[in-house]
């Protein structure tokens, strides 16, 4: 049966226990609606550690006023199922908000108050020129977790692949322990079988149409780039006219593309010519009301 943990306190003792018994404990931060590149990752958590801990917590801090908080699928009856086909033996860990944020917070950032982590010059490009409050939200609440928990590993999935770097960047600039940068590992993206979509909670928001014609063709054009990248194309303009076909196909579908964009892995600064460090080349693209993201990365190991 799976161990389910709601308060703070309650998972520090645990924690110590599992210290005073020399076991290593691996995590993986979700906010729920668990699919399979979720139990991706737990399932590296598994292989990689004494104990595994999922926590699950819908970050309200994350969600601009105008995004779908509220909305936000929650499904914890079937996540404990998802997680216990598994194994029996992971630790689930399911904060309110109150014991996350006890002196409150808003979905406003102009109106919070408090402690909050910002990661300067890297939080405002890529994925947080769309949503530029998005990763002062990631990186506070992950903080938080990693405080909590104090974790040996921790396992994140590519799909959110400057989510990813920005956390080891804020491991290593906060000489945080528990993970050290080094022990935040980065997994490849989990994507359907049949199609190559990107899994995501949010996948569950598009129609049967949107998710067999539409949404695939986001990483059709990526592939597309990475197999020009591949023949020897090493500019941006080269790399992103290969995706063309695919983004036209997909914007006469109906799709809205908000960006794709080729990036350093370190400063995400736009690269013009991919050099020997290779680069990040990354989408986010609007099929219905749905905001799909994905990348592929070119000539880079993370």
């Amino acid at each position: 049966m799976t161990r389910i943990v709601s308060k703070i306190a309650e998972l520090r003792q645990w924690r110590v226990q599992q210290l005073s018994n020399r076991n290593t404990v691996g995590f993986v931060p979700t906010m729920g609606a668990l699919h399979q590149g979720h139990l991706k990752l737990v399932e590296e958590s598994l292989k990689s550690s004494n104990n595994t801990i999922v926590s699950i917590f819908v970050n309200p801090a994350q969600f601009a006023p105008h995004e779908d908080l509220d909305t936000y699928p929650r499904t914890l009856k079937r996540d404990i199922e998802a997680l216990e086909s598994l194994s029996k033996d992971i630790t689930l860990f399911t904060p309110n908000v109150q014991e996350i944020y006890p002196n409150g917070i808003q979905q406003d950032a102009s109106k919070q108050v408090g402690a909050f982590v910002e990661m300067l010059g890297l939080g405002n490009k890529m994925e947080g020129i769309s949503r530029p409050h998005f990763f002062r939200g990631v990186a506070t609440i992950v903080t938080k977790l990693f405080n909590v928990v104090q974790p040996d590993l921790a396992f994140f999935g590519q799909k959110d692949v400057q989510q990813a770097l920005i956390l080891k960047r804020m491991c290593r600039d906060l000489l945080v322990q528990y993970p050290t940068s080094q022990n935040l590992k980065i997994v490849p993206t989990a994507r359907d079988a049949v199609n190559n979509l990107a899994l995501s909670s949010r996948n569950a928001y598009l129609s049967e149409q949107e998710r067999t014609e539409v949404a695939p063709l986001l990483y059709k054009a990526l592939n597309a780039a990475k197999e020009a990248y591949d023949s020897g194309v090493r500019t941006r303009e080269g790399i992103i006219d290969a995706t063309r076909p695919y983004i036209s196909l997909a914007q006469q579908k109906g799709a809205k593309l908000d960006y794709l964009e080729i990036n350093d892995a370190t400063t995400f600064e736009v690269v013009n010519d991919i050099g020997m460090d290779g680069a990040v080349l990354s989408a986010a693209m609007y099929v219905g009301k749905t905001r799909l993201i994905d990348n592929i990365l070119l000539g880079l190991t993370i």
